[in-house]
């Protein structure tokens, strides 16, 4: 359609015209030894350190615990930082838990996990969220993972609805191409080598996913496992979503930045601006619908035609988010090392 190089084009398309796609989510690689193995790691029993922020979650935060009470393996540890207001020091009495709790008064996840991360003990920190729910093997599984692979970080799936199954994509063990800080297990060595999570993603989105990058570019191996599930339940109050960031393409309003100016950060640091330019072509018009509509096709497509139409105002709204994802690179990366 660029009439760049069209009969070269046409060539390729004519020569390629019997290839089929690939069905490899129909026959993935087969681990039928999984059950069956019997994991060193496991029985060695190493300490694990289970980080959970939290902010003004206290119903659900009740059943994460809970589900930590049940898992079969012992030799955890449980970091809760807490920015709830106001902050309750009497709920975390009943547990019984190697339970450290910490108070934080500013109202930011990544120092939240970065503190957590300078207390833990254990060499294998396992981050979760303040709603979401998991059977009583979650941290056996994410060590079998960590030992079969030899990998460094093993990265669990997540479902929104009980009863749901895990998603084809997710259903089998790969290479993972996301890090999600609501379920995933990374040695702490991988820490002390590339810093804690950056800062400059603060209130905002993309902090596990740069760190994800940050890590695959060292060469640490993320193993995508589905046996490591949670149940998400995405609550509408509290945590992230009470700071203001739900989403990251959709603005809370007329002309907030879109994206959020983390987004743009991130592309241009590692991609830079003419990727994150186009980028941006591919993700902000579809961005226009509301969220409960991100998974149909037919209504991004409208999404579309109603960019074009109120283009004036999402230009505004992208220059703010260029303008201020520019700052945060002048300001450079705020990743504090882990002594």
């Amino acid at each position: 359609m660029s009439l760049k190089h069209p009969i070269k084009n046409l060539s390729a398309f004519y020569r390629t015209r019997s290839i089929r796609r690939s069905r490899y989510l129909e026959a993935p690689i087969p681990h039928s030894d999984w059950n069956a193995f019997n994991s060193p790691l496991v029985a060695q029993a190493p300490k694990v350190s289970v980080i959970i922020p939290t902010l003004n979650r206290y119903t659900y935060l009740k059943d994460v615990l809970m589900d930590l009470e049940r898992q079969d393996y012992s030799n955890f540890e449980v970091l809760v930082v807490d920015q709830s207001e106001p902050f309750q020091k009497d709920f975390y009495k009943s547990y019984a838990l190697d339970l450290k709790v910490s108070q934080q008064e500013e109202k930011a996840l990544w120092l939240a996990r970065n503190t957590a991360i300078q207390q833990a003990q254990g060499d294998y920190l396992l981050f979760f969220d303040d709603d979401s729910r998991v059977d009583s093997d979650w941290i056996r599984q994410h060590l079998k993972c960590l030992d079969v692979f030899n990998a460094d970080l093993s990265s669990g799936v997540s479902i929104s609805k009980v009863g749901d199954t895990v998603p084809a994509h997710y259903a089998f063990f790969r290479v993972s191409d996301q890090l999600d800080t609501g379920n995933v297990m990374i040695k702490k060595k991988v820490f002390k080598e590339l810093g804690m999570f950056d800062r400059q993603f603060e209130r905002q989105r993309m902090g596990d996913g740069e760190f994800g990058l940050r890590a695959f570019l060292a060469g640490y191996l993320n193993v995508s496992n589905p046996h490591a599930k949670r149940l998400h339940l995405k609550v509408d109050h509290g945590g992230l979503r009470q700071m203001g960031s739900w989403d990251a393409f959709r603005t809370s309003s007329l002309l907030a930045p879109r994206p959020i100016p983390s987004v743009l950060y991130f592309f241009r640091r590692y991609f830079g601006n003419r990727q994150a330019g186009y980028a941006l072509l591919r993700t902000v018009p579809m961005s226009i619908m509301p969220y409960r509509f991100k998974g149909n096709s037919y209504l991004k497509g409208i999404g579309v035609l109603i960019s074009l139409l109120l283009l004036p105002i999402v230009s505004i709204q992208v220059l703010r988010s260029w303008r201020l994802s520019s700052k945060a690179l002048h300001e450079g990366p705020l990743i504090e090392p882990l002594p």
